[in-house]
């Protein structure tokens, strides 16, 4: 096992800390099934900022305390908000600046992070939660956790780029159905939809989860990087564009060291050893 180190990220409302070159990052609300406050939003955003350049951050992984993911939105604070009145804003295109630079530096994030990220879910992710999930490029889940939208029953449209996310792994058909209704999906059907890549026993989610992550940092981080731009534009340019995106980063990715020493380790049946140049 090797050293652990602590992130100080700032608030309570998220924890991290980088673990043989996982870092993880566990949203901490609890008491509030880790809904979203703003300390854990600005917090999330900046580590993600700061993991992005870490040569020692080769994987992340994102969590919640408890048993749950993230509910979202917190429900009780808009309550309050809306009945004392709401907050003065300067004009109705104000908050709606403020909502997508959010949105982009947290979901963006983590959708455009050059490196592997695995969400972990010990229990419900919700809403916006649910969002922050599928964001990640791979999911594994507890066989008691579940997924939602949410967004119906709270009278939203919908943020942090579900629709995106979700239609890109479901199709447009089933994305709908998952938002209009907002009914609750149960492990083993998040896993035969492809929601979820695993599907584990509560007790072994975060043992399994930690498995993958060291797995992925482990990998070809400069492989890496460029497979999840390819994967990004694939799933909505051009095929020809995709294409010649593949062969400018595979010829790249082939002039690197780690791959001329992966190719010699495969040939001497060896595990190769990525150190990222």
């Amino acid at each position: 096992m090797g050293d652990v180190r602590k992130i100080d990220t700032g608030t309570d409302d998220l924890l991290g800390r980088v673990d043989e070159g996982v870092a993880v990052l566990t949203m901490n609300r609890p008491e509030a099934r880790n809904a979203m406050s703003g300390e854990m939003t600005q917090a999330l955003s900046q580590c993600l900022r700061d993991f992005e350049l870490d040569p020692q951050v080769r994987a992340i992984v994102l969590t919640g305390a408890g048993k749950g993911f993230c509910a979202g939105g917190d429900v009780r604070a808009m309550d309050e908000l809306n009945t004392s009145g709401g907050e003065t804003v300067v004009s109705f295109d104000e908050p709606i600046l403020r909502q997508r630079l959010n949105q982009r530096e947290t979901a963006g994030r983590l959708y455009k992070m050059p490196k592997p990220v695995l969400a972990s879910l010990p229990g419900a992710a919700a809403g916006a939660g649910l969002a922050l999930a599928l964001a990640c490029d791979l999911r594994i889940m507890a066989d008691t956790a579940l997924m939602t939208s949410a967004f119906a029953k709270v009278g939203f449209a919908g943020d942090y780029g579900g629709t995106f996310f979700l239609t890109k792994l479901v199709g447009t058909a089933k994305a709908r159905e998952i938002y209009y209704l907002s009914d609750r999906i149960q492990a083993d059907e998040a896993l035969r939809l492809g929601l979820t890549n695993w599907v584990v026993p509560a007790d072994q989610l975060e043992a399994e989860t930690m498995k993958i992550a060291r797995r992925l940092a482990g990998g070809p981080s400069i492989a890496y990087r460029y497979m999840k731009e390819n994967l990004n534009r694939a799933a909505g340019g051009d095929a020809y564009e995709a294409m010649d995106l593949e062969a400018t980063h595979h010829v790249y990715a082939g002039r690197t060291e780690d791959h001329k020493n992966a190719v010699k380790a495969f040939l001497e049946k060896k595990d190769p050893v990525f150190q990222g140049r």
